[in-house]
């Protein structure tokens, strides 16, 4: 086993997003996060055993990462196919852990959300709340979970399962989610839509908790296993964009800048995986060019495209960005100072 004092604080931040989503959604999460860790592992070790290398403790964060990019209720069978394909498609045909170009949890997560869109887009539930919380449940599976406010508005538990998150609601029924919901993560209820009445559901598991998350990227950036600029950078690119479409162009359908911030997976992306040390940029400038495209492809994304989030598919273009950035930088400066470049 090659040991990583970096990953394993970076597990040590995961931790209490883990289980702030046992407690939002259930027990199913731990199973999903232990089905994840184990054919993660497994992946990873077959490969290693051909050519007699060591497993990193790196595939265990892709693992919980991957996972916590879930919808809670995903198909046990779907989270395995995503997180094999992360291991082996995103991180050993590039040679294993420090060779690869792109982020393997969001290889493993675009993978699955383009092969299962139905599967996982009806996937989103609301939040359990009160105490215990998720921890006295398994899952929202069952009638009996239902809030008393949706089972009073006469919805079943289909409509629970294929709610509209804040951002799709946002987006496709102009409702908004409180910004205190967002911020906490105790993310349900229901909302009328013309005739027909919403269930307002929460998010991917490790996404729902600003709070959390924000706890969780001041440890990784204290303790120096995050570099603060790559995630400053991504939040500064998200919100210069948002706010100039909005209130410098007038676009009334961009959200307003906090919805922007706190909704989607846009803080635990900028906390966690734009922050990889492996697919990021190693100069300071390229890492804010880097981190700032990648805020601003979040809100094009959102706004432009089929995709309610994003942020997945815009950490797979910085991926391919960032190798020639640190390149072209290293040439101008070498350029502007009379020196041929290497």
């Amino acid at each position: 086993m090659l040991k990583q004092k970096n990953m394993l604080r970076v597990l040590y931040a995961l931790s209490p997003i883990a289980l702030t989503g046992v407690y939002f959604f259930g027990w199913r999460v731990a199973a999903l996060l232990a089905v994840s860790t184990v054919c993660g592992f497994g992946t990873e070790w077959y490969m290693q055993s051909l050519k007699k290398g060591k497993v990193s403790y790196a595939v265990f964060v892709t693992a919980v990462l991957y996972a916590l990019s879930l919808p809670p209720i995903t198909p046990f069978w779907i989270a395995a196919a995503g997180i094999i394909v992360a291991v082996l498609f995103g991180k050993e045909v590039f040679g294993g852990f420090g060779k690869n170009v792109f982020n393997p949890a969001i290889v493993g997560r675009a993978f699955v959300y383009v092969s299962f869109p139905i599967e996982l887009t009806g996937r989103f539930v609301p939040v359990f709340t009160g105490f215990p919380g998720g921890f006295g449940r398994w899952s929202f599976s069952s009638l009996e979970t239902l809030p008393a406010a949706m089972t009073q508005a006469g919805l079943q538990l289909t409509d629970a399962v294929t709610a509209a998150t804040p951002m799709w609601s946002r987006r496709d029924f102009r409702y908004a989610a409180d910004w205190l919901q967002l911020l906490l993560g105790n993310i349900g209820g229901v909302f009328s839509s013309g005739p027909s009445t919403k269930v307002l559901a929460a998010g991917s598991i490790g996404e729902v908790s600003a709070v959390a998350i924000v706890a969780a990227a001041i440890y990784l950036i204290a303790t120096k296993t995050a570099q603060w600029r790559l995630t400053v950078a991504t939040l500064v690119g998200a919100a210069g964009i948002t706010l100039l479409l909005r209130h410098g162009l007038g676009i009334d359908a961009m959200p307003p800048l906090h919805f922007t911030l706190l909704s989607g997976a846009l803080l635990y992306g900028a906390a966690f995986m734009v922050t990889d040390p492996v697919s990021a940029p190693k100069l300071p400038l390229s890492q804010w060019i880097y981190g700032m495209f990648i805020g601003l492809m979040v809100v094009f994304f959102r706004y432009r495209s089929i995709f309610a989030g994003g942020l997945g598919f815009s950490i797979l273009l910085g991926n391919m960005l960032a190798p020639s950035l640190d390149l072209w930088i290293k040439r101008y400066r070498a350029a502007k100072e009379g020196k041929a470049p290497a």
